[in-house]
């Protein structure tokens, strides 16, 4: 039985998404993966070629990309659409409109799931634009972190095999870094691995900064163990700090058992050059999941959640209650995560990856003996799929990887079509049709066309930052829209001073709210507290005149308050939020703000009574402190009365007020 791929529905209870956040993010990312110095602690020289890939390219914003924050928790009954890949000893089913995740990967022999399979679909703050879920096997791509493209709808096509069979190919174009990729899976006859063949292009004229890392969720339970090749990783933990340790043993602990460590890390491991590519996780039994690929596929890493409360804290809040944890095991592009590598103009890079099943002497991968743990997961490993079948593997794909789809199954977004127009691309075997462009890009296409932009409405669409775009729209007719847009894409590129002037002249044009909004932004990132303020304050009173939908009048309230607090103006504050529509304003989210401004208006007593009546916040972000650092600032001020808060009092605050388990999401505690 050669690879099918048939279409299917996968029913879970699932949270809603919710629209995308309508308000460019000017802010540069905060990156709780990116070291804070680029060095390994305590002085420790890096490899060279790695501290200058650390350093390389960084996000300065999310731009193009708008931001997933506007999910929720109340998950119902949903349906899902699925592409399953099947040959007559796997099972994969795959989300194509989430990222293309595997959310299953079922061994029909063993009767096994190989892949810790969320049994729900709850959004998350860890993709770099907010929504994310776990479990399965995801593909990142963009900068350090969670791809943007976590929860949204790829390409996805009916394509030949390479044994005959059929092979499922998703693509998408990366708006971060603007490039085209591709996720090939196939089964073939009597395999128990299933075959990916991955594909990144630069079809720019210019170096492009690419990041991958393939990312699989693997059931955690006591005795579960991750070996991988190495006798030395990189650490790194929510200090953001890197520090090369042993492995298996550092600080007392074997930390190739995640359940060994108390906080949520990361084990870069240090694979030696000519070793075999691979990684597993097995349980008590030897039984569990083995991934190899191609050489160039370089890095191998083990996140852990650890087994302290934040940690335990952190799945629950990505599942339901009683559901067993999971660990991950991840491939990449680089030795670590914290990397950016380039690729050269008109290039590409390929390669293969294997995932199946993998059963070892548990006597063996469970001994204190760690070379001879590892030869034994790569012995059975070599014996199950040898090296040479997966070069092999990889050398037959590459022909089939230009071969264009015979049937579509899904539909990704339409920005692929239009930069494919734009840069007149031929891009085989990835085809972005002129059919899937949409509303959203209309009014780019006319740009593009006729040197036009015209949008109408109270708001704008998305924006556009490269700078093909942005010449277009500098020798644009001029037009309020024009002017805020190329403000944006003046912002994007570091020329913070035009784009103000740009947001200024859009202004005088008539872009009343989005123009205010963006200038309050740039006031508040450049630290102009009151100036901001007032800006915020009057884009709000203006976009309630404007009749804005309600996703942009409730983000726009958010930034607003938020704004307002940092100016002192906790009375204007407490005013707007007031006018927050009920709904928005029952949400977590606006719970905390809540809060904050009765903190700021001295009634720490009526802030306390907002955390005693419960609340979650919804779209809580990886690595976020806000929870813990009201909590505390209301525990201090209720601790000191009308008196300071010294050390003193800060001490008895946490003696006395120690945070509850609900908030309790500290990544280094």
């Amino acid at each position: 039985m050669a690879t099918t791929v048939r279409r299917a529905v996968l029913t879970l209870p699932a949270a809603p998404l919710g629209p995308e956040n309508p308000l460019p993010p000017l802010a540069a990312p905060g990156d709780v993966h990116r070291p804070a110095v680029p060095r390994a602690r305590d002085g420790e020289e890096l490899p060279p070629a790695m501290a200058r890939r650390m350093t390389w390219a960084p996000l300065r914003s999310l731009l193009p990309v708008r931001r997933r924050d506007a999910y929720g928790r109340h998950r119902q009954r949903t349906d899902l659409d699925a592409l399953v890949v099947e040959n007559d000893r796997l099972r994969a089913t795959v989300l194509p409109g989430l990222g293309g995740r595997v959310h299953s990967l079922f061994h029909k022999p063993s009767g096994r799931e190989l892949l810790y399979s969320n049994p729900v679909f709850q959004p998350a703050g860890f993709a770099l634009n907010g929504a994310w879920f776990s479990g399965g096997i995801e593909w990142n791509i963009g900068a350090t972190g969670h791809t943007t493209l976590s929860v949204a709808p790829l390409h996805a096509a009916r394509v030949p095999a390479p044994d005959g069979g059929e092979m499922l190919r998703l693509w998408e174009w990366e708006r971060l870094r603007d490039l085209p990729f591709q996720v090939d899976l196939w089964l073939p006859d009597g395999s128990d691995f299933l075959y990916v063949g991955v594909r990144v292009r630069n079809p720019h004229h210019h170096t492009a900064p690419v990041y991958w890392w393939s990312n699989t969720a693997v059931p955690e339970a006591p005795g579960s163990r991750v070996l991988a090749p190495a006798t030395g990783a990189f650490h790194f933990g929510y200090e953001r700090a890197l520090r090369r340790v042993p492995v298996p043993v550092w600080d007392g602990a074997d930390r190739t058992y995640p359940l060994n460590g108390q906080r949520p890390a990361d084990y870069f491991y240090d694979l030696p050059d000519g070793e075999r590519r691979w990684i597993a996780s097995l349980d008590a039994h030897g039984h569990g999941l083995a991934q190899t690929s191609t050489d160039l596929l370089t890095g191998r890493k083990l996140f852990l959640w650890g087994s302290g409360p934040s940690g335990r804290r952190w799945q629950e809040w990505l599942t339901e209650p009683g559901t067993g944890g999971y660990a991950e095991i991840q491939a990449g592009l680089a030795p670590t995560q914290l990397e950016h590598v380039p690729l050269h103009p008109g290039g590409e890079f390929a390669w293969l990856e294997a995932y199946g099943p993998l059963a070892a002497d548990p006597a063996r991968v469970h001994g204190e003996d760690w070379a001879a743990a590892c030869a034994e997961a790569a012995g059975r490993l070599e014996a199950a799929l040898p090296r040479a079948t997966v070069d092999a593997a990889y050398a037959a794909w590459r022909p089939y990887a230009d071969h264009e789809p015979k049937e579509t199954l899904a539909a990704g977004s339409g920005w692929g079509a239009l930069e494919v127009e734009r840069g007149r691309l031929e891009l085989p075997g990835t085809p972005f049709a002129e059919g899937t462009l949409g509303e959203e890009q209309r009014p780019w296409r006319e740009l593009l066309r006729h040197g036009v932009l015209r949008e109408e409405g109270p708001e704008p669409g998305p924006s556009l930052v490269s700078a093909p775009w942005r010449e277009l729209l500098e020798s644009a007719g001029p037009g309020p829209y024009t002017a805020y847009h190329l403000g944006v894409a003046q912002w994007h590129a570091g020329d913070r001073s035009q784009a103000v002037r740009s947001w200024e002249q859009a202004l005088r044009y008539g872009c009343a709210w989005p123009a205010l909004r963006c200038l309050g932004a740039a006031d508040r990132l450049d630290g102009h507290p009151e100036r901001a303020a007032d800006r915020y304050a009057a884009a709000v009173a203006e976009a309630r005149h404007a009749r804005v939908a309600h996703p942009t009048a409730t983000a726009l309230a958010r930034e607003a308050v938020e704004a307002l607090l940092e100016a002192g103006r906790a009375e204007e504050a407490d005013a707007l939020l007031a006018g927050v529509h009920p709904t928005a304003r029952s949400h977590g989210r606006f719970r905390l703000l809540r809060a904050r401004v009765l903190l700021a208006r001295g009634d720490a007593a009526a802030a306390r009574a907002v955390f005693d009546e419960g609340f979650d916040v919804d779209d809580l972000r990886e690595g976020e402190r806000a929870l813990e650092d009201v909590w505390f600032a209301v525990a201090e001020r209720l601790v000191a009365g009308d008196g300071p808060v010294t050390e003193e009092v800060r001490d008895r605050a946490r003696a006395e007020h120690p945070l509850p388990v609900r908030y309790d999401f500290r990544m280094g505690a």
